[in-house]
């Protein structure tokens, strides 16, 4: 018999129609945490994107608005960055840490899912 409005299942606030809203939703803190490591993950990227640039003279580093930027997202990602280079070994140049940050904030985005939908955490 299908449902006319919202039901509750579990705890879930269920959606009927379509299938894209056929899934619980999260806990807001959860939903809230997991949109801040996305965030995180956006300015991880930016933060290499603008190393290769200024590393590659794309970019004047000398510029204020330039070095501005550059220093923002230098200071949004070394504090995490820092004890990950620490513990990685030199690879000649190559800088892995953000490529170990973006697989923890990974994992911890899949870890608040789970929860979230599997405990109702």
């Amino acid at each position: 018999m299908p449902s006319s409005g919202a039901d509750f299942r579990g705890f879930f606030l269920r959606r009927p129609g379509s299938r894209r809203y056929n899934h619980p939703m999260m806990n807001p803190i959860a939903y809230l945490l997991y949109q801040v490591l996305e965030f995180y993950k956006w300015i991880v990227i930016a933060a290499v994107i603008a190393s290769w640039l200024a590393a590659f003279n794309v970019i004047n580093p000398h510029n204020d608005f330039v070095r501005m930027v550059l220093r923002a997202l230098i200071a949004l990602t070394e504090p995490v960055f820092r004890p990950i280079r620490k513990v990685l070994p030199p690879m000649g140049g190559l800088d892995l840490s953000p490529l170990v940050v973006f697989f923890i904030i990974m994992g911890l985005q899949y870890t608040i899912v789970y929860l979230s939908r599997g405990y109702g955490i």
